[in-house]
């Protein structure tokens, strides 16, 4: 399972509605709404993983 970095929501991933490819790292998404928030500020999103 992945994390959705949006929404934080656990996703599996042959399942994900959308994902998106970042400094060659595929993050999944359970909605397209997350992705093209993620698309807009990956940063935003990935600075919280930290």
């Amino acid at each position: 399972m992945a994390t959705d970095p949006v929404c934080k929501m656990k996703v599996d991933e042959k399942k994900a509605a959308a994902t998106y490819e970042y400094n060659n790292k595929k993050y999944y998404f359970c909605a397209v709404g997350c992705k093209e928030k993620f698309a807009k500020e990956p940063k935003k999103y990935l600075q919280k993983e930290k």
